[in-house]
């Protein structure tokens, strides 16, 4: 049975013609390669006379690196692909993905039994989640750029729509209880309690899809 190949997040299909859409990332049939294996050196190699033996040689060698020169990374583009190599995004994401929850539910049980301590909590963790959040993008662009090709595909486009969302709706929430840390306890309450859970819905999402393209399910 024949395998292609997503250029786009390397999602494997099994069958003799590849998929319309591509189930990871919505990449239509033209991004999809058939995976052919490669021969493997050292193999014999029929021929008139008697068989010869490739990769043996060292000159032979020599001349299989020259075909295929290692390209050295410098500066910037070996500093990203140590941090894709890393898993840096992925890592980073953790932060505002496990603070955001806690932040949100502090923010509710505070509005819920009028606590001001609560709120102030809370208000301390979105905190974190901005000093994290310029490297989870940063990070998320460069994997987004290299390992992915910049795709536009629907789920790409989703997953950018959803971190703008989250990082909006946290700056908006941060800002607001900085200017006025008793909005808890005021008539505009309901809508500030409603930015947080967008934020966190958003959040919920750029989270799943981003599972998505990593576990391929």
């Amino acid at each position: 049975m024949k395998q292609w190949q997503c250029s786009i997040c390397k999602y494997i299909h099994k069958g003799e013609n590849p998929p319309e859409k591509c189930p990871i990332c919505n990449a239509d049939a033209s991004k999809f390669k058939e995976i052919n294996k490669a021969p493997t050196l050292g193999k014999s190699i029929k021929k008139e006379g008697p068989a010869i033996k490739t990769g043996t040689d060292k000159s032979e060698k020599k001349e299989v690196l020259k075909m295929s020169p290692a390209i050295k990374e410098t500066g910037l583009k070996k500093i990203n692909s140590l941090l894709i190599k890393h898993h840096a995004h992925p890592v980073l994401v953790h932060t505002p993905n496990g603070i955001l929850p806690a932040a949100v539910i502090l923010f509710v049980l505070a509005w819920i039994f009028d606590y001001d301590l609560l709120s102030r909590v809370a208000f301390i963790n979105l905190i974190f989640v901005i000093l994290a959040l310029p490297f989870v993008i940063f990070t998320g662009v460069i994997e987004w750029k290299k390992k992915y090709n910049g795709a536009m595909t629907l789920i790409f486009k989703l997953k950018i729509l959803a971190a703008t969302v989250t990082s909006v709706s946290c700056v908006i929430s941060l800002v607001w209880f900085l200017i006025d840390p008793g909005i808890l306890s005021s008539p505009k309450a309901l809508i500030f309690i409603f930015i947080n859970i967008i934020m966190l819905i958003a959040a919920g999402i750029a989270g799943h899809i981003g599972g998505k393209l990593v576990f391929k399910d």
